[in-house]
């Protein structure tokens, strides 16, 4: 094929995946793929909902783990409890930032609330490089104000910088995350930094990234050296979610919630919170069968028998 007919743009498709405990929410899981593990140091996209918790239950994940990452909550619909051993209690609600950073360890619940009918939004990751992945535990909270896009949408920047706006939030690498809106048939264009890569992720309407046509749950990914994203909405509006960063220059090994760099670390983490060290504990959670305290731990699934290898993206 010629060279100018290889779409700039890499297309993920979804896969559906169980989220926590017996009962769980189903989520449409775009990266990790085996053809790319990270989008700048975004290493990790949940997509769920609409979701109508009167017939699934909701979201509902006992008290777990993470090492070496920091969680990044946004929703569109519904509200989530958050509890972590950090000491944090708080909600996670439509338009409003919640990024945990666990570094050495962290614990945490989520829980979508009972007056929740709707439950509707994304979960992400990032990972944490070398310097800050063993860190101490942190928690930051932030609303941003929408943002209008010449060309018929507006922006939500919840980090980084973009269309003006700036998220004061601190992250460990450069990062971009926003939530963009677009009328029906919008065309916007918006300056970026040629040194990160990006990923789109639709979550409704269908629209083109850089001429390229994407649908809703698909995720877009473009290399760097692109100083301007061209973006399209059709005949719908259009709701995405703008990610972004430089190339993250190191592997990483990821299994179940943790992030590290070796199999062996891997191995000790998960003994560390089966042995109910390393991580804390989380104050408040009840399981839905009323049990409180230690009982209520996501148990750690068995290790593959085959050793955990780095991954990275292809260069």
């Amino acid at each position: 094929m010629p060279g100018d007919a290889v779409p700039q743009v890499e297309i993920l498709t979804p896969r559906e995946v169980p989220l926590g405990g017996p009962r769980a929410m189903t989520v449409r899981r775009t990266l990790p793929q085996r053809q790319r593990s990270l989008i700048g140091a975004w290493c990790f996209v949940d997509h769920y909902g609409p979701d109508d918790t009167a017939a699934s239950g909701g979201m509902d994940v006992p008290p777990h783990p993470h090492t070496g990452l920091a969680t990044v909550s946004w929703l569109f619909t519904g509200e989530v409890e958050h509890r972590d051993s950090l000491g944090t209690h708080a909600m996670v609600r439509p338009g409003e930032l919640n990024l945990m950073t666990a570094g050495h360890g962290i614990a945490h619940s989520e829980v979508s609330t009972p007056d929740t009918t709707v439950l509707h939004g994304v979960q992400l990751w990032v990972a944490l490089p070398e310097e800050a992945r063993d860190g101490p535990r942190d928690f930051a909270h932030h609303a941003p104000e929408p943002v209008t896009l010449p060309g018929g949408g507006t922006a939500r920047v919840f980090l980084g910088a973009l269309a003006g706006s700036r998220s004061p939030v601190p992250t460990a690498t450069p990062l971009l995350g926003a939530e963009v809106l677009l009328e029906p048939g919008a065309t916007i264009e918006l300056a970026v930094d040629a040194g990160f890569e990006h990923g789109l992720l639709v979550d409704r309407g269908h629209v083109a990234f850089q001429g390229q046509p994407l649908a809703p749950a698909e995720l877009g990914y473009l290399r760097t050296g692109h100083a301007t994203l061209r973006i399209e909405a059709g005949d719908e509006p259009a709701r995405l979610v703008l990610l972004g960063g430089p190339p993250f220059g190191e592997q990483i090994v990821m299994w179940w919630n943790f992030v590290g760099r070796s199999h062996d670390e891997i191995v000790a983490f998960r003994a560390a919170w089966e042995a109910g060290e390393r991580f804390g504990a989380v104050d408040g959670y009840v399981a839905r069968d009323g049990r409180t305290g230690p009982s209520t731990r996501l148990p750690a699934p068995a290790l593959p028998q085959a050793t955990i290898r780095p991954r990275g993206n292809p260069q």
